[in-house]
């Protein structure tokens, strides 16, 4: 097991292995902008800000959950834990982002962390053929279909707004 400190030396370099190790294809892209939101990384990319994925860690009994959202969502985390049937979900705080993924806020990734996270998919993600994700830092997207990202992340598909 790879602690977080780690993987936080190259986290691109570890999503791009978790890609491929998963049989996607490495799509990565790194651009000389900070792309930390998905307003920014829409204008970039030149796509609409709910084909951005915003990989968002969330604090639920002491363990992460990952709820990977449409940029154009806010997630409603009593909708989410009553779905789940758990108690409060918070926003987790920076260092336990770090702690959990080897990534910092704003360049967290779908895949690549240190240790499988109990995923969330958001439903709306599927209307849209070609989804971008953040890479691992705050310059790197990759782009994945909405199937292939749950296959690969083993995500539960939930309504998160």
């Amino acid at each position: 097991m790879h602690k977080a400190t780690d993987l936080s030396a190259d986290p691109v370099q570890h999503v791009r292995a978790s890609l491929t190790a998963a049989g996607a294809k490495d799509t990565v892209r790194t651009f000389g902008e900070k792309v930390p939101t998905a307003a920014a990384a829409a204008s970039v990319l030149g796509c609409d800000v709910a084909a951005i994925t915003n990989s968002l860690i969330f604090e639920l009994n002491g363990e992460p959950l990952l709820i990977l959202a449409s940029g154009a969502a806010k997630v409603d985390t009593s909708l989410v834990a009553d779905q789940l049937g758990s108690g409060r979900i918070r926003r987790a705080k920076p260092d336990f982002v770090l702690q959990h993924t080897g990534q910092e806020v704003g360049g967290v990734a779908p895949v690549g962390h240190p240790e499988k996270l109990r995923t969330i998919l958001d439903t709306s993600l599927q209307e849209h053929p070609l989804l971008w994700a953040g890479a691992g830092d705050h310059n790197s997207m990759f782009s994945i279909s909405y199937e292939e990202l749950r296959t690969i992340t083993n995500a539960e598909e939930l309504q998160v707004r």
